[in-house]
C-alpha cells in the first residue's frame, strides 16, 4: 500500500507539472491564443495588400496595352493640357471664409 500512495503523487505531481508547464510555460495556451489572433491579422493584411497588388498589375497592363490610358493619367495626376484646350479650374469657398465671425 505504500508503493500505491507513493505512485499517486507522483503522478498528481507529474500532472501538476504538466498542467503547469501548459498554462504557464514557455510556449503556453495563451501564447498560441496571442499568435493565432496575430496569424488572423496578418492573413488579413496579406489579403489587402494582394488585392492593391492585382489592381496595380491591372493598372500597368492598362498602361502597356492602351495609349488612351496613359493620357487618361497624365491628364488626371499630372495636369496634362492639350494644344487648343483651355483649362479651367473651380475652386471650392473655404467653410472658415464663409462664416461672418470668423476672426
Amino acid at each position: 500500500m505504500p508503493y500505491l500512495r507513493t505512485i499517486i503523487f507522483c503522478l498528481i505531481g507529474l500532472v501538476a507539472a504538466l498542467q503547469y508547464a501548459l498554462w504557464f510555460g514557455k510556449s503556453n495556451v495563451v501564447d498560441l491564443i496571442h499568435l493565432r489572433h496575430s496569424v488572423n491579422e496578418l492573413e488579413q493584411e496579406n489579403l489587402a495588400l494582394r488585392e492593391r497588388n492585382n489592381r496595380l498589375h491591372a493598372d500597368v497592363n492598362e498602361i502597356k496595352n492602351r495609349v488612351e490610358a496613359i493620357e487618361a493619367r497624365a491628364r488626371e495626376q499630372l495636369g496634362l493640357i492639350k494644344p487648343g484646350e483651355t483649362y479651367y479650374q473651380v475652386v471650392l469657398p473655404d467653410e472658415n471664409a464663409l462664416s461672418p465671425d470668423a476672426d
